[in-house]
């Protein structure tokens, strides 16, 4: 079993999913706000503004969004210099504006922030950095340089100094602190939503396999009885057509094809998956499914089952699902990456519960790690160090999280530890996790109440 690399989206390549539309739209409105702004100021409380140049100013803003209109279509992309530029220029736009009417004495220059964090959450790190840069130069500019805010009767509005130099220093580490803010939970989102994916991905994988197996069960079925009658025939017609050479050559080859056909359809059907009888299997089977592909990769895999308290006589059956197979199957594929020697899959069941405990004799997690485990694409090793360690597999340590989810997903609860931390019971010194069911959701119903299952249905899409 081979896994694909599945790496994070770059800010980069997330900055190229914008469309110029959306730009557009945005700027639209900051047009019909500035313009607001600026008559509530002029005609409700007279302030004495440079209309000209402040119209100059939201002008400029018309005219690049009716160029982009007519120019470029709808559905335009825009890549990550492109949208830098576009985010500046409304970055300069606004500072041009806040310097025609009063610099930091115009509460209205919060608005800074918007443009910054716009750059956080969609650009890359370099782009935002960069235009977190200009922010603050702008602000330092327009602290000390600045057209004054006067009235009809021309009085000169403006805060005291002390008030400005705080205005700075509150719009300074409002620009760092809204940047790194959006840009660390935007970050931990997109991660979150590669990582699903991937999960997904993994799902929808094992589902077509399974359904590939239930397809080949169903024809090695199928085509058992008339495969079986028409050997029987040719067997027959040989036996009558002795006299007649050739004719027996013909009944011999037919014989032999269909015994070719049985054997092809019986190598087949050890994959089949979906008759209705093999919907559910011993919690054995499922396990031993699971761990099966990691079995001759030259470490001891070693299968237990242990009786828990008050036990039933008989092990438990469940669900053959693809995120209860899938999931287990990582698991168990870490333990064996990272084992000296030996690794053990144990399986405990009893009337409430079904527990399964996945070690191996390695080093274990990291103490520093061990409560993050499960996180997406979270990586503790260098790249080198991880190709010694697993060289049949790379990743960015999604391994756990599509396991953690799958299996999260079917009813279980997962706990990591290590196992010199556990009691003398367990036999491995590193890794240990522990994947727990409530029995009532591994089997919603007793043996007694499913009833009969009737004939397989034909598979359609």
């Amino acid at each position: 079993m081979t896994q694909a690399t599945i790496r994070p989206l770059s800010g980069r390549t997330r900055a190229n999913w914008i469309r110029l539309r959306t730009m557009i739209v945005l700027r639209w409105v900051a047009i019909i706000g500035q313009l607001i702004a600026i008559s509530v100021a002029q005609m409700i409380y007279g302030l004495q503004l440079e209309l000209g140049l402040c119209y100059l100013a939201i002008g400029a803003s018309v005219i690049a969004n009716l160029v982009a209109t007519f120019i470029f279509p709808e559905n335009k992309r825009l890549s990550e210099f492109e949208n830098l530029w576009m985010i500046t220029f409304d970055l300069m736009q606004i500072a041009f504006l806040l310097f025609l009417t009063g610099g930091l004495n115009n509460p209205f220059a919060l608005l800074l922030l918007g443009p910054v964090t716009i750059s956080a959450a969609a650009l890359s790190l370099r782009s935002t950095v960069v235009l977190c840069t200009t922010a603050i130069f702008v602000v330092t500019v327009l602290s000390a340089y600045h057209l004054p805010l006067m009235t009809q009767d021309g009085d000169v509005l403006q805060i005291p100094r002390l008030f400005i130099f705080g205005q700075w220093t509150a719009l300074v580490i409002a620009i760092v602190f809204t940047s790194a803010y959006s840009r660390r939970v935007t970050s931990e989102v997109h991660s979150m939503s590669d990582a699903l994916a991937a999960t997904q991905m993994a799902l929808a994988r094992e589902q077509k396999l399974t359904d590939l197996g239930g397809v080949v069960a169903a024809a090695a079925h199928e085509l058992g009885t008339p495969l079986a009658t028409i050997k029987l025939a040719s067997s027959e017609l040989l036996n009558d057509l002795k006299d007649y050479p050739d004719m027996a050559e013909d009944a011999a080859l037919i014989h032999e094809q269909a015994d070719r056909c049985r054997d092809i359809l019986r190598n087949m059907g050890r994959a089949g998956k979906d008759d209705l009888h093999l919907r559910t299997a011993p919690l054995e089977a499922i396990i031993f499914e699971s761990a099966e592909p990691h079995m001759s990769r030259g470490k001891d895999l070693i299968l237990t089952q242990k009786q828990g308290p008050e036990m039933r006589k008989s092990q438990p059956m469940i669900p053959r699902k693809p995120e209860i197979i899938h999931g287990l199957r990582n698991l168990i594929q870490n333990a064996v990456d990272f084992a000296r020697t030996t690794a053990w899959v144990e399986s405990v069941w009893s009337d409430d519960t079904v527990s399964i405990r996945i070690m191996d004799d390695g080093t274990g997690f990291p103490a520093h790690i061990l409560g993050r485990i499960g996180d997406p694409f979270m990586r503790d090793r260098t790249q080198s160090q991880a190709t010694v360690m697993r060289p049949d597999y790379e990743g960015m340590g999604l391994g756990l999280f599509i396991a953690k989810t799958l299996l999260e997903r079917s009813g279980a609860q997962l706990r990591f530890a290590n196992g010199r931390h556990r009691d003398s019971r367990t036999p491995a010194s590193g890794a240990v996790i522990e994947v727990v069911w409530p029995r009532a959701a591994l089997e919603p119903q007793p043996p007694h109440e499913t009833g009969k299952m009737g004939e397989n249905q034909q598979i359609t899409e």
